[in-house]
């Protein structure tokens, strides 16, 4: 009965057995293919009976260079997907992981249904954590269908992400693409069946009528980004979510992971309605130990400092720097802010009822931060008044930064109510907000920026100005552009699609002095750690949570600077800047001191709301304006509502928070991870000498290769086009470089093509181009050895044999050297004799000499052979076991049984130098 890992012939061919579909379908893989090229027959129905093969030994006539042998050994490795370890998705990673990101792996392989929570920092890895859990479960055969949920502007970059860093080709399912999509399919069929693998927009899929169609066709696998997004107060958008939420949680089998950097902002209903999606016991908080145990396995939450300290990651981030540029209002500028208050304070007390006096404030507080904004801005804000363009409905979300939508739809200048009475007043203060304008260096607020902009660029650093509003961005934009003449200028604001701004942004790689303007329709979505390394917020944040999320783009793992700066810029005598600073900056930040989280603004904006009126009175310059309104108790009530807020942070973090696994648990299989299949420095020596073999070198820069596909064989050339790499592009080796600088791993096209091309070369030589094909056997004199010395490079194979259930093939390359008929050494150490440098050549009749005596002794080696691939079967046995325990799993076994015999891929004879 054929199993995994058998030898049959076929078709004229031979075939490696990657599993049983059915009791008469075979799942195979040709011996010298890859898994693209893996097919399903079905034996009963072929021509020529299906039987069993055996592996050609190497012949005289496959010889080849020492070069040859480093290569072929490098390409066996680096084109095996099905590794045999504990953790079977080492060999699709193109990310190497830090020991802390393995943590939610490992919690999850001990649950059944993998439901998790990963709330960790900004900038900590979040996407990277959840993609090895799913490449994991795929590479188990656990998993074959998943969906991503995420809000529109981050589908472009999750697909990138699963390809790059998982070797995963997913869809995205987007308003613009879905009706491409779906053209061509069965009215039966759905876009979540025809396509396995796929990124959906929560904006797309959240309608009714979509949302029970993904609820009927839903993958077993589902990732949910940004998931406080789905769980928060009363909008319709909000609700639409949590409700398709819902319904993906009540199947109990269904995998859920649920990703976010502020899994509590406060709200303690939306958090516990987050919890009750991964377990309905969760949904009702408590305090005992059984339940506290339960959350515990399903629950994980790092800060920056929990990483830098415990896990002992200090150069995993940079040193970040932070500072406050307080500037002082002069003049037409301060005197207009005045101004425009005192029109706001007319409006107010003229308001009758106390919803028309709480839009009022609303609108005060809305026109002001316009104003405090700038000029540009201040004009805007005040036209969308005059042409009665309100919104009022709309006013609390933009006012106070909520985000329970794309940040793109807040960045316009609100409108506000419009009385008629008001017209002349505001005609007049739109003619001085546009004179203002129209003379931008003579505001303080930008003289302040420019002078910070100077600092920060003689220090070498990279800045991006975060704004509030698209006129203030654009306005500091068109201001920058003329002041720094030799620096790339861009803007980006929600006025882009975006499409446009991921392309705007990194088309500023080209340039190496540059200034990014944005609003905060980048403070999700675009990671810039690789084109910048400073945030100047140019504006206040009314929601201190946005603070955090702008100096996330650039502060978050990746950034190659050691050191990230942040400057906060406020008006000192401004009373709107004055203002936030008391009713909402200080005590953001004194919450975030005490207890690690950056908390937004309360719920009770109501209350916030008024103290900020309050407080902006009493720091008017102008006399009696303190009087005009009574707010009362307003800052007390404020007060009472920022106490609350600490209160429950501090109340989460003591019930919630956990250390899910230690670091000497995770850390031994994180080194050994590393070194299961090859990293960054094996792959750099196979791309390297790979290249040169295929007369294609690599070319060398200051930091970075260049790689010129046009110069590769005919065949792997059309490969890559397909894949979209033509032409020249620049490359390196080492994790998160510069968006202008393309990363290579092991999974990139060109690693795993060429790994693929050169191994199937010396299998099949006259299936390719002439180029790749290697020889098998060779011989040479070399220092590394003290006696004849035979090296044999093999392919074992094994079955996995996992909780009884699931038969599974995996892969290894390795080798062994023998001394005469005796094992010298194995595995790395045998590898490591093909890389000693050879000290000279041997004549070709000698070389086949050796050959043909290495190949005469070659049986006899089949003992040891065999007993070395039982050792190896016990040992990757043992590494199950030990991840299990490092898991607490209960009850899940793997056993791993050697497929005999070894595949002997290449046969080297190393000759002692004489003395």
């Amino acid at each position: 009965m054929l199993q995994p890992g058998d030898l049959v012939a076929a078709r004229g061919r031979e075939w490696i057995v990657l599993g049983k579909i059915a009791e008469d379908l075979l799942r195979v893989r040709p011996l010298s293919g890859s898994e693209e090229d893996a097919i399903t027959i079905a034996p009963a129905l072929e021509a020529t009976p299906v039987s069993q093969a055996r592996f050609a030994p190497p012949t005289t006539d496959q010889l080849d260079t020492q070069d040859a042998a480093r290569l072929l050994a490098d390409a066996l490795r680096l084109s095996l997907r099905r590794g045999a370890g504990p953790f079977r998705s080492a060999a699709h990673l193109g990310v190497e992981p830090r020991a802390y990101q393995l943590v939610p792996l490992l919690m999850a392989l001990r649950l059944e249904v993998k439901r998790l929570l990963i709330a960790d920092d900004v900038g900590i890895g979040k996407t990277v954590e959840a993609g090895m859990i799913l490449r994991e479960l795929m590479d188990r055969g656990e998993v074959d269908r998943f969906a991503v949920l995420c809000p529109p502007h981050l589908v472009e970059q999750w697909v990138d992400e699963l390809a790059a860093k998982f070797d995963i080709d997913a869809v995205a399912v987007t308003s613009a693409r879905a009706r491409s999509l779906e053209r061509g399919l069965a009215l039966s069929e759905s876009i979540f069946t025809a396509y396995p693998f796929t990124v959906v927009s929560l904006d797309y899929i959240k309608a009714d009528g979509r949302r029970d169609e993904f609820a009927r066709a839903c993958p077993p696998f589902v990732i949910v980004d940004e998931a406080h997004s789905c769980v928060g107060g009363g909008e319709k958008g909000t609700q639409q979510r949590y409700a398709l939420l819902q319904r993906l949680a009540e199947n109990a089998e269904r995998h859920l992971l649920l990703l976010t950097a502020t899994p509590h902002s406060g709200d303690q209903d939306a958090y516990q309605r987050l919890l009750g999606l991964l377990h309905p016991d969760l949904a009702t908080p408590d305090t005992n130990e059984g339940w506290r145990r339960r959350l515990a396995r399903h629950f994980v939450q790092r800060r920056r400092p929990d990483i830098q300290g415990q896990w002992g990651e200090d150069r995993a981030f940079a040193r970040a720097l932070s500072a406050d540029a307080p500037y002082t209002l002069t003049g037409a500028h301060l005197t207009f802010q005045e101004d425009v208050l005192d029109y706001c304070l007319e409006v107010a007390t003229r308001a009758d009822g106390e919803l028309a006096r709480r839009l009022a404030f609303w609108g005060t507080l809305a026109l002001m931060r316009c104003v405090g904004s700038s000029p540009a801005a201040a004009a805007s804000a005040l036209r969308n008044r005059l042409a009665g363009m309100a919104e009022e409905g709309a006013l609390q979300p933009i006012l106070f930064d909520e985000d329970e939508d794309s940040f793109s739809d807040t960045d316009v200048e609100p409108a506000t109510a419009f009385d008629p009475e008001e017209r002349v007043a505001l005609e007049a203060l739109i003619g001085r907000a546009d004179a203002l304008a129209a003379r931008p260096t003579d505001d303080p607020k930008l003289r302040e920026l420019l002078r910070q902009l100077k600092a920060l660029i003689a220090k070498g650093a990279r800045p991006v100005v975060f704004c509030r509003f698209i006129s203030t961005a654009e306005s500091v934009g068109a201001t920058l552009a003329a002041e720094f003449k030799k620096h790339r200028i861009e803007v980006v604001t929600g006025r882009l699609t975006p499409e446009e701004r991921r392309t705007r942004v990194e088309a500023m790689s080209e340039a190496l002095q540059r200034i990014l303007v944005a609003t905060d329709c980048l403070a999700e979505g675009i990671n810039l750690q690789g084109l910048f390394d400073a945030v100047i917020h140019y504006d206040l944040n009314w929601n201190p949570t946005r603070h955090q999320q702008r100096e996330g783009r650039v502060d978050r793992f990746g950034q190659q600077s050691p050191t990230v700066w942040s400057v906060m810029m406020f008006g000192q005598n401004s009373s709107i800047d004055g203002a936030v600073i008391e009713v909402i900056t200080s005590k953001a930040r004194r919450i975030a001191q005490e207890t690690g989280v950056s908390v937004p603004v309360p719920e009770d904006s109501a209350s916030v709301s008024a103290a900020l009126m309050q407080a902006m009175l009493l720091k008017s310059k102008r006399p009696g304006a303190q009087g005009l309104l009574d707010f009362g108790a307003a800052a007390a009530r404020a007060d009472t509502v920022w106490r609350n807020a600490e209160e429950a942070v501090k109340k989460s973090r003591a019930i919630y928070a956990q250390n899910a696994l230690r670091p000497d648990e995770v850390l031994p299989e994180w080194q050994r991870l590393r070194a299961l299949n090859g990293g960054p420095d094996e792959v750099a020596r196979f791309t390297r000498r790979a290249l040169t073999r295929l007369n294609a070198p690599l070319g060398q820069e200051a930091d970075h290769w260049r790689l010129h596909y046009d110069r590769l064989p005919q065949r792997l050339a059309e490969r890559l086009e397909a894949r979209g790499l033509t032409g020249t592009r620049a490359i390196t080796f080492a994790d998160d470089p510069r968006p202008d600088i393309q990363h290579v791993g092991r999974v990139h096209p060109v690693v795993a093509m060429l790994a693929e091309t050169l191994a199937e070369g010396a299998l099949d030589p006259n299936g390719l181009d002439r180029a790749a094909a290697l020889g098998r056997a060779g011989a040479w004199r070399t220092r590394a050895v003290v006696r004849l010395t035979t090296v044999l490079l093999l392919r074992l194979r094994f079955t996995l044999v996992t909780s009884g259930r699931r038969t599974l093939l995996a892969e290894e390359a390795t080798a062994l050297a023998f001394a005469g008929d005796e094992q010298v050494i194995g595995g790395a150490e045998a590898l490591a004799l093909l890389e000693a440098e050879a000290s000279g050549n041997l004549e070709p009749t000698v070389i086949a000499r050796q050959i043909d005596r290495a190949l005469t002794a070659i049986d006899t080696h089949d003992a040891a052979i065999r007993a070395y691939a039982a050792d190896r079967a016990a040992a990757l046995g043992h590494d199950h076991d030990r991840v299990k325990a490092a898991t607490r799993g209960e009850g899940a076994t793997t056993d791993v049984f050697p497929v005999l015999p070894a595949d002997v891929i290449g046969l080297y004879v190393l000759v002692p130098e004489a003395n």
